[in-house]
């Protein structure tokens, strides 16, 4: 008998981790820096505010980065480590390439004011200020607030190989989204309200050229796209100016999180394929729609979404450590 219960409490943990790979907010903790460092996101929400202040590139430059790290090796700032000699580092592959950096800095400049306060030196991880910082940012253009679970470690590996493959593209059809954030625990719905994220920020137009030129024989506009939209487009990046000019996501509140961008979505308005096969798409189409009706809804899921992307592979233990510089490993 004590061998059968022995046989069938391993089956059931094996059960539930294979059930629940991604169970990971139990490690979180909102209060984790209690008793550390208490003031931390105060601290860090003043950092943010100051870089805001200075440029608004600080709100989709930080985002963005919080979404590229937690995609390839789960978020533990990975993606904040700079090339060494011998080691070419997770932002140097050529999807992170375009990421600003705005969005490094943040971090960094957050992370010398934790350090500053004696209490606090070497006592919070990059990855849980840039997750914080995100949700800084957010608040600060307009969105939700919302309380951050803490305690992640800092990745002890970066290399741009890890990236390959981990990344939605803009050219991504739903099941090629869909297969993506499934493969990081997320859904349908949080792929639609974390792509929602586009509201504000910009494109270079090597993104989105396809669409508006040679799109397909018979059609060289993606004639999913709002013509008139197209139009100012091709206005806005003409084939022979230099294609890393870029343009704002949301043509009518880029600087405000909002729903916008489902409304957008609604009037062929949205400036990726992936982005416009949200409305186009009979399976998320509903959503879409929803949404645009109804902000608040969409800032509920919105903040449940973030929230299962902040768990993605969090580092503890022995996998990961607390660096006194984000750009570098200890």
């Amino acid at each position: 008998m004590a061998g059968q219960f022995n046989l069938i409490v391993v089956l059931s943990l094996c059960l539930s981790l294979c059930l629940f790979p991604y169970a990971t907010s139990a490690i979180l903790n909102r209060k984790y820096y209690a008793k550390t460092c208490p003031n931390v996101e105060t601290i860090v929400r003043n950092a943010v505010k100051t870089k805001f202040q200075q440029t608004f590139v600080t709100v989709p430059a930080t985002i963005r980065l919080f979404f590229h790290d937690c995609f390839v090796q789960g978020c533990d700032a990975s993606v904040i480590i700079a090339s060494s000699g011998n080691n070419t580092a997770e932002k140097d592959n050529p999807d992170n390439l375009s990421l600003a950096g705005d969005g490094f800095d943040t971090v960094i400049k957050a992370k010398a004011a934790v350090d500053a306060v004696a209490s606090c030196k070497n006592k919070v991880s990059c990855a849980d200020i840039l997750a914080m910082a995100t949700r800084d940012v957010i608040a600060l253009s307009g969105g939700p607030s919302y309380a951050v679970e803490l305690g992640r470690l800092d990745g002890l590996i970066s290399t741009a190989a890890s990236v390959n493959g981990k990344l939605p593209q803009p050219t991504f059809n739903l099941d090629q989204l869909n297969s993506l954030f499934a493969a990081n625990g997320l859904s349908q719905t949080d792929m639609i309200a974390l792509s929602a994220a586009h509201t504000v920020g910009f494109s270079h137009c090597s993104k989105f050229s396809n669409r508006i030129y040679n799109f397909s024989g018979q059609n060289p506009v993606d004639p999913t796209l709002n013509k008139a939209y197209a139009t100012q487009l091709q206005s806005d990046c003409p084939k022979d100016v230099d294609p890393r000019i870029a343009i704002n996501m949301d043509p009518n509140t880029p600087q405000i999180f909002d729903n916008m961008f489902f409304k957008n979505l609604q009037q062929g308005k949205g400036l990726f394929t992936s982005d416009e096969v949200l409305f186009t798409d009979a399976r998320s189409k509903p959503t879409v729609n929803r949404w645009a009706r109804n902000a608040t809804d969409f800032q509920r899921v919105f903040v449940n979404a973030i929230t299962r992307l902040g768990r993605v592979g969090v580092k503890t233990g022995n996998n990961g450590n607390i660096r006194r510089d984000c750009a570098a490993f200890n």
